[in-house]
C-alpha cells in the first residue's frame, strides 16, 4: 500500500483509517491531498486484506474544503484547460471512493465544509458527533452547488428538496438535521469509535457480499426496476457459490455464528 504525506493512513487488523491531518486549518484540502486520496482509494480495489475503510479529521474537525491559499487563490489565475484537469480530478476522488469494494465510513465532527462536505457524502456510512455542521458551501465563493457529483448523490440520500435548499444557500446542516433527513446514520458524542466499531463489523462480514452490495448500490442508480431486479438475480446467484454461502449454512445448521472469511 501507498503511504501518503498529505494526510495519515494507517490499518488495524481489517480496517483502514484515513485521518485528514492539518487540524490548526481545520484539515483542508490541497491539490496534492486530492491526488492522494484518489490514489489511495484507486489502490483499494487490490487491497483483499482491507475490507472497510473509515475516514475522519484530526482536532475535532472533519474538513473545512480547499484551502483557500493553496487552492482557491491559484484557481484563480488558471487557464481554462487546467481548471478542467483540476476539476476532473477533484471528481476523480469521488469515482474512487464509490468503486472501490470496500465501505467507507465517515466519522464526522466539527467543520465539514466543501469538498470535505463532499467527502462526507461519498462515503457509505456517516456518524456524526453533535457539533458536527456541514455546509455545502460552493456558492458562497461564487460556484455552482454541482460540484464532485452533490447534484447527483446529495438529493438521492435527503431528497430533492433538502439537497436544493443546502446547494442554494450554501447554509450549514446542523447533526441533528442530517440525521433527521437521513444524511447521518447515527449521532453520537463518540462518532469515531462508533464508525470504527461498525468498520469493524463489516469487516468481520462477507466482504464479497459487501461489495456487490456496493456495486449494485451504484450501477442500479440508472436502472429500471426490472434491470435491477435482474442484475440482482445475477448477483445473488455468484455470492451462492461463495464459500462464506455455504459457511453460513453450515453454521445455522450447527446452531453456530459463522465465522465469514470474505471468499
Amino acid at each position: 500500500m501507498m503511504q501518503p504525506k498529505q494526510f495519515l493512513w494507517r490499518v488495524e487488523g481489517k480496517v483502514g483509517l484515513i485521518t485528514l491531518n492539518r487540524p490548526e486549518r481545520k484539515n483542508p484540502l490541497t491539490f496534492e491531498s486530492y491526488a492522494e486520496l484518489r490514489d489511495l482509494f484507486l489502490s483499494l480495489q487490490n487491497e483483499s486484506d482491507v475490507k472497510t475503510v473509515v475516514v475522519t479529521g484530526a482536532g475535532g474537525n472533519f474538513c473545512s474544503g480547499g484551502d483557500v491559499h493553496e487552492i482557491i487563490g491559484p484557481l484563480t489565475r488558471m487557464p481554462m484547460p487546467e481548471l478542467l484537469a483540476f476539476t476532473r480530478m477533484t471528481g476523480d476522488v469521488v469515482k474512487a471512493m464509490r468503486h472501490c469494494p470496500q465501505p467507507v465510513i465517515a466519522a464526522v465532527d466539527g467543520v465539514c465544509a466543501g469538498a470535505g462536505a463532499i467527502l462526507a457524502m461519498a462515503c457509505d456510512l456517516r456518524y456524526a458527533a453533535p457539533g458536527a455542521r456541514v455546509a455545502f458551501l460552493f456558492v458562497r465563493v461564487g460556484l455552482a452547488g454541482c460540484d464532485m457529483g452533490a447534484c447527483a448523490m446529495l438529493p438521492r440520500i435527503i431528497g430533492q428538496g433538502r439537497a436544493s435548499e443546502l446547494l442554494y444557500t450554501g447554509r450549514s446542516m446542523s447533526a441533528d438535521e442530517g440525521l433527521a433527513w437521513g444524511f447521518f446514520n447515527a449521532v453520537d458524542p463518540s462518532s469515531l469509535d462508533k464508525a470504527i466499531e461498525m468498520a469493524r463489523e463489516l469487516a468481520a462480514g462477507p466482504s464479497a457480499a459487501h461489495a456487490m452490495t456496493k456495486r449494485m448500490l451504484h450501477q442500479e442508480w440508472n436502472a429500471g426496476l426490472d434491470q435491477a431486479i435482474e442484475m440482482e438475480a445475477q448477483a445473488q446467484a455468484i455470492l451462492m457459490q461463495n464459500h462464506d454461502f455455504r459457511r453460513a449454512y453450515e453454521a445455522f445448521a450447527a446452531k453456530q455464528k459463522p465465522a465469514f472469511q470474505g471468499d
